[in-house]
C-alpha cells in the first residue's frame, strides 16, 4: 500500500497497474451494467440485421409464381417487430451505458481528489496547478465521453459486425468468403490507425495540460503581470501553447483523413455483391437471398464508419486515464500512520541533532538545517530569529511533518513525530503564516475551518480576541460575508486577523506564528499580543517575527545562521554573549 497522508474510509480498491486495467476495474465495480450493455447490444444488432432477412424473404415472396398476402403480411410484421425490438432495446443499452459513464466520472474524480489530499507538501510543491486542474476536470470528463458514446459505439460496432456475419453464415456458408476477407483487412487497417493515433492522442492531452497551466499561472499572477507590463509576453506564451495544441489537432485530423477501413468496405462490398450474383447465377442462391446478403453486408457500414470516432474517443480516454494515474500513483514520502500514537498533547518539543534538505540528502551544502538540537517545554514561547534563508520557517514545518527530517529526531511529549498518527499530530498544531490562505467562503466558515463543532458564539469570541470583530461587523452581511478567492476582498491585515481567530478557535496545543502580524498596525497588534500571551501560557508557541516587542517576551530565543543553531537563551543573555544575536537585534532595531 502506498504512503498517503490521508485516505478515505472504506475506500474501493481499484487496479492501478495501468490505465486500461484501471478503467476496467472502475467498470466492473458495477458488474451488472456492462453485462446489460453487452446483452442489449447483442439483441439490438441481431434485431437490426434480421430486418434485412425479412426484406429478403419478402423479395422471394413477391417474385414467386404465386404468393399469398398473408405470407407477405407476416413477413412485414416480422420486420416491424425486429425494428421495434431494436428501438426499445437500444434505449435500454443507451441508459445503462450512460449510467456507467456518469458513475465512472464521479468515482474517478473522487479517487483523484482523495489522492491529491493525501499527497505531501513536497509533491504539491513540484506540481503546476493548471495541469492538475486540467487532469481533475478535462481528463476526468474525457473518461465519461470515452464510455458515452465511445465504448457504446465500440460494443455496438463489434456486435454490428458479429450479427450480420452470423446471419450470412446461416444464409449460405459460401457467402462468408468476402466478408471474411473484409474482416481481415478491417482489423489490419484499424490496428494501423490506432497505432498512429495513440501517440498523437497522448500528446494532445499533455499539451492541453501545459496550455492550461500557463493560463492558470498568468491569471493567478495577474497583479505581477500588470505591474511588470508583461501582458504581451504572456499573450505570446499562450498563443505559442495554443498553436502547439492546434498542431496536434491538425495532425490528428490528417490521420483520420487517411482512414482506410471505409475504402476497404466499399471495395469488398462490391466484391461481395459480385460473388452473391455469381452464386445466384449458379443456382446456389435465390434472388431474395442475394438481397438479404447485400442488406446484411450493408449493415457492416455503420461499425466501419463509426470506428473512426469510437477508437479516437477510446485513445483519448486511455490517454486521460494515464495522466490521471500519473498523479494517483506518484509516491509521497509521508504516511498518515493511522495506527500511530494518538492522545492529547502536553506540548514538549525536542529537536535531537536534526538536519534537513529538500533534495533528501543527509549531509552536504544543500542542507537547509544542520544538526539542530533544543528543547521547548510545555507552555513556553520560543522565538526563532535569523537572517532571511537561515531556515526559520523550515524548522517549524518539521514539527507538524509538512516535511520530515532527513537526519535526527523530533519528539513531541517524548514520542517521535513519525510515530504519531498524522491526523492527531496536525489537529493539535496550528500554524499562522504571513501568506494567509483563505477560502472563497463566508467569514464565519473561514474562522471555523478546522473546528467542525464551532458555534456562532465561539466564532464571535475568537474574532473579538483577534481584534477582527469590528471590521467584520462593518460588512453588510457580517460574519456571512463571502470574501472571494483567497480573501481578495480583505486587506492583508484583515486576512491575518481572521487566521489568528481561526487559530484561537482551534485551541491548539502547539501554536506556530510565522510573521503573522506583519500587516497589522501597532495598536491592533498590541491588543492581539495581549490575547496571544493569555493563551500562550496554555500551549507551546513558536514565534518567527521581526517585531522586537514580541521577541523580548519570549521564554527562549533560537538564533539561526545559515541553517545552524548558533545560540539560544533569553533576550538579555543573548545580548550579552551572542554577537550574531546582537547583529540581528541591531538590524531589527
Amino acid at each position: 500500500m502506498s504512503k498517503r497522508e490521508f485516505r478515505l474510509e472504506n475506500e474501493y480498491a481499484y487496479n492501478r497497474s495501468g490505465p486500461k486495467r484501471w478503467i476496467l476495474s472502475h467498470t466492473f465495480r458495477y458488474p451488472w451494467l456492462p453485462v446489460l450493455v453487452t446483452v442489449a447490444a447483442v439483441v439490438n444488432n441481431f434485431a437490426h440485421s434480421y430486418i434485412q432477412v425479412f426484406i429478403g424473404r419478402a423479395f422471394d415472396i413477391i417474385t414467386s409464381a404465386s404468393w399469398e398476402t398473408h405470407a407477405l403480411l407476416m413477413t412485414a410484421l416480422g420486420a416491424f417487430g425486429a425494428a421495434a425490438t431494436q428501438g426499445l432495446i437500444g434505449l435500454v443499452r443507451n441508459y445503462a451505458n450512460e449510467f456507467i459513464a456518469q458513475r465512472i466520472e464521479r468515482d474517478a474524480r473522487d479517487e483523484l481528489y482523495g489522492s491529491l489530499l493525501g499527497k505531501s507538501q513536497t509533491f504539491h510543491g513540484k506540481q503546476r496547478i493548471g495541469d492538475i486542474m486540467a487532469r481533475a476536470t478535462n481528463d476526468v470528463r474525457m473518461l465519461n465521453i470515452m464510455f458515452s458514446p465511445g465504448v457504446m459505439l465500440v460494443v455496438d460496432g463489434i456486435m454490428g459486425i458479429i450479427a450480420p456475419i452470423v446471419l450470412i453464415g446461416f444464409l449460405n456458408v459460401q457467402l462468408l468468403l468476402v466478408p471474411g476477407l473484409f474482416l481481415i483487412a478491417f482489423v489490419i487497417t484499424v490496428w494501423d490507425y490506432a497505432r498512429q493515433l495513440n501517440p498523437v492522442s497522448e500528446a494532445l492531452r499533455e499539451q492541453f495540460g501545459v496550455m492550461n497551466s500557463g493560463l492558470a499561472e498568468a491569471v493567478s499572477g495577474i497583479e505581477v503581470v500588470k505591474g511588470s507590463a508583461q501582458e504581451w509576453q504572456e499573450i505570446d506564451n499562450f498563443v505559442r501553447d495554443a498553436a502547439s495544441y492546434r498542431n496536434f489537432f491538425v495532425k490528428q485530423g490528417l490521420i483520420q483523413a487517411r482512414y482506410l477501413p471505409m475504402l476497404m468496405f466499399a471495395l469488398f462490398r462490391a466484391a461481395g455483391f459480385f460473388h452473391a450474383l455469381w452464386l445466384w447465377r449458379l443456382g446456389v442462391l435465390t434472388l431474395g437471398e442475394v438481397v438479404t446478403f447485400t442488406g446484411l453486408f450493408g449493415v457492416l457500414r455503420f461499425p466501419t464508419f463509426i470506428s473512426i470516432f469510437a477508437f479516437n474517443l477510446l485513445q483519448l480516454g486511455i490517454a486521460s486515464a494515464r495522466r490521471i494515474l500519473e498523479l494517483v500513483n506518484t509516491e509521497t514520502n509521508l504516511d498518515e500512520n493511522e495506527a500511530g500514537f494518538s492522545q492529547p498533547m502536553q506540548g514538549r518539543v525536542v529537536f535531537e541533532d536534526v538536519s534537513f534538505s529538500y533534495d533528501g540528502s543527509e549531509n552536504g551544502g544543500s542542507s537547509i538545517l544542520k544538526n539542530i538540537s533544543f528543547t521547548a517545554e510545555p507552555g513556553e514561547t520560543v522565538a526563532i530569529v535569523g537572517q532571511t534563508g537561515s531556515g526559520k520557517t523550515t524548522l517549524t514545518r518539521l514539527i507538524n511533518r509538512i516535511f520530515d527530517a532527513n537526519n535526527g529526531r523530533i519528539l513531541i511529549d517524548g514520542v517521535d513525530v513519525r510515530d504519531w498518527s498524522l491526523e492527531s499530530l496536525r489537529s493539535q498544531i496550528s500554524t499562522i503564516e504571513q501568506d494567509i490562505f483563505l477560502f472563497s467562503r463566508s467569514i464565519a466558515e473561514n474562522i471555523a475551518f478546522g473546528n467542525n463543532e464551532a458555534n456562532q458564539e465561539s466564532i464571535v469570541q475568537a474574532a473579538h480576541e483577534a481584534q477582527a470583530h469590528d471590521f467584520i461587523t462593518g460588512f453588510n452581511e457580517g460574519y456571512e460575508t463571502e470574501i472571494g478567492e483567497r480573501g481578495v476582498m480583505l486587506s492583508g491585515g484583515q486576512r491575518q486577523r481572521l487566521a489568528i481567530a481561526r487559530a484561537f478557535l482551534t485551541n491548539p496545543r502547539i501554536l506556530i506564528l510565522d510573521d503573522s502580524t506583519s500587516a497589522i498596525d501597532s495598536a491592533t497588534e498590541d491588543q492581539i499580543q495581549k490575547a496571544m500571551r493569555r493563551i500562550s501560557s496554555q500551549r507551546t508557541t513558536f514565534l518567527i517575527t521581526h517585531r522586537l516587542s514580541q521577541i523580548r517576551w519570549a521564554d527562549r530565543i533560537l538564533v539561526l545562521r545559515q541553517g545552524e543553531l548558533v545560540d539560544q537563551g533569553k533576550h538579555e543573555e543573548l545580548l550579552e554573549r551572542s554577537e550574531a544575536y546582537r547583529r540581528i537585534f541591531a538590524r531589527y532595531d
